[in-house]
């Protein structure tokens, strides 16, 4: 009689626990690039910062990539895979972009993954009393000009 009391006991506590784990299920949805074409996934490839007769970086790059936050999630993962034949390194930082103009570095990292692998970044829980707006991916630096021509795809998801 006592082992199977126990027995109940234990299946009530693993159901109580199991369903309290479906609940904490979350749903996730990749954020849409700023200015693609249309996909969730951007590729890249790393280019040559612009370089001033003084040595420092001036003009655009393409180092930088904006994802587009259309509702308030809990949390934020990013994904970083490396598409080039060569061993690389690459610099990477990601920033969480605050409507009202202020942002939150939430990666900086100098990472050498072996190609079609990388790096799931987070998840980033969302900073109370702000609104997220955009999710900023920046891969490569002036300080790592190594990195340049080194291609890769990244993306964004929100979860709630």
């Amino acid at each position: 009689m006592i082992n199977q009391n126990k027995q109940i006991w234990l299946g009530a506590l693993l159901g109580i626990f199991t369903s309290a784990n479906a609940s904490f299920a979350q749903s996730c949805n990749f954020l849409m690039p700023i200015g693609g074409s249309g996909g969730t996934t951007v590729v890249k490839r790393v280019g040559a910062p612009k370089v001033s007769p003084i040595g420092l970086a001036l003009g655009r790059t393409n180092w930088n990539t904006d994802f587009a936050v259309n509702k308030a999630y809990n949390t934020y993962k990013l994904f970083f895979t490396a598409q080039s034949t060569e061993a690389a390194r690459y610099p990477v930082q990601a920033y969480l972009k605050f409507s009202d103009g202020t942002n939150l570095q939430v990666v900086n990292e100098l990472i050498t993954p072996p190609m079609g692998s990388g790096a799931m970044f987070g998840p980033f829980v969302a900073v109370q009393g702000k609104t997220v707006s955009q999710v900023n991916f920046k891969i490569g630096a002036s300080a790592d000009p190594g990195s340049t021509g080194f291609s890769y795809r990244i993306s964004v998801q929100g979860c709630m």
